[in-house]
């Protein structure tokens, strides 16, 4: 079976997640990073993981259930993701931009790995 290995980066999508006051309440920024490794059969389409049903299940899973742990959204982005036919390895970068701003941090983000 022949394979090949996808990036998306920058996949935005809004969600209720975190361990503070108010951050299941209030949606926040959300962006996902995505490296996979998916079956291709042919060089059209319908032979492969159509990229945008991908970006559309990483959405999904940010935008559905809520969680505390940054770690547990990534997981859950990466399962949705390796739940797509033809998609073989997810690692899936959940970043948190705002999640600690007041402290003088960029980014925050956590890592899962389906395979």
């Amino acid at each position: 079976m022949p394979t090949s290995r996808l990036a998306l980066a920058g996949i935005r999508a809004m969600g209720r997640h975190g361990a503070n006051p108010g951050e299941q309440v209030e949606a926040q920024e959300f962006v996902v990073d995505l490296d996979l490794t998916i079956e291709v059969h042919g060089d059209d389409i319908d032979s492969t993981t159509d990229y945008r049903a991908i970006a559309d299940a990483a959405r999904g899973a940010i935008e559905g259930d809520s969680f505390e742990l940054l770690e547990s959204l990534a997981e859950e982005v990466a399962r949705t993701v390796y739940g797509l036919e033809g998609v073989l390895r997810v690692v899936a970068v959940v970043h948190k931009p705002a999640a600690a701003a007041s402290l003088g941090i960029d980014d925050v983000s956590a890592e899962a790995v389906i395979a």
